[in-house]
């Protein structure tokens, strides 16, 4: 399965075809929340925080138990945007201990198929089987889903609206597909990071899981606080069917 999603991301064109994707800022989101809304989320504000979120594809993977060890001992959330087959039907239990230590469970598709080239249909059974199953494990229907190469349109953004689910892109990428020097992937996520930034990595591939613990030291002595999108939106919330991206 890794080497099928490699060599779909190293082919993917900037995001989509022919529609042209309106994404909200998370410092829109948070900006155009109603005055009355509950001010912070958790312990973190992000109106006055300089946050940052650590996301992850395709898991679980046989590295994801090791991911979350070092994300317990840094003491960092982060946001895990799964795949169904071979990997929530393979790793379970890993799907209901994100959810038990405090990660934000959300939706890769079921078998990585390009949204915007598949029918209605199908959009709708690559959202709704994993959706189903992360909320057998977790007992939480996800409210986020992350489209395969970030390629998405009005049908996407239809269908995920009336499954309850906003879309997530990023702002950093490591292109952790196209390498296992973890030096390096380390390298390419400081040098992209900014205020607000979502993060892109892949807990599947070999080079990714021993960069994570550089990544957060670094980016802490720059002052920043690591939250899962939920938290970068607050006290905005995820709309469902709008594509949010820093």
């Amino acid at each position: 399965m890794a080497a099928a999603i490699s060599a779909a991301v190293a082919l993917a064109l900037p995001l989509t075809g022919c529609t042209t994707v309106h994404t909200t800022a998370p410092s829109t989101a948070r900006a155009g929340a109603a005055t009355d809304v509950q001010a912070r989320f958790g312990t973190v504000d992000c109106r006055e925080a300089k946050c940052i979120a650590l996301t992850f594809d395709a898991g679980p993977s046989e590295h994801s138990a090791r991911l979350l060890d070092i994300l317990k001992e840094k003491q960092v959330p982060a946001t895990f945007f799964l795949l169904g087959k071979r990997h929530i039907e393979k790793y379970p239990e890993l799907v209901k201990r994100m959810a038990d230590e405090g990660h934000e469970v959300a939706s890769h598709t079921w078998d990585h198929k390009i949204l915007t080239r598949i029918s209605s249909e199908q959009i709708r059974e690559e959202l709704e089987r994993p959706n189903d199953a992360i909320e057998r494990l977790t007992g939480r229907k996800p409210t986020l889903m992350r489209p395969p190469q970030g390629r998405t349109n009005d049908t996407v953004h239809r269908i995920s609206r009336e499954l309850g689910l906003a879309e997530v892109l990023w702002s950093v990428t490591a292109k952790d597909y196209q390498t296992n020097d973890s030096a390096l992937i380390e390298k390419r996520v400081l040098q992209q990071s900014s205020r607000d930034g979502i993060i892109l990595l892949h807990d599947l591939y070999p080079g990714t899981v021993p960069a994570v613990p550089g990544i957060i030291d670094a980016l802490k002595k720059r002052g920043y606080v690591f939250v899962t999108v939920p938290q970068l939106l607050a006290p905005g919330k995820a709309e469902p069917g709008t594509v949010y991206r820093p």
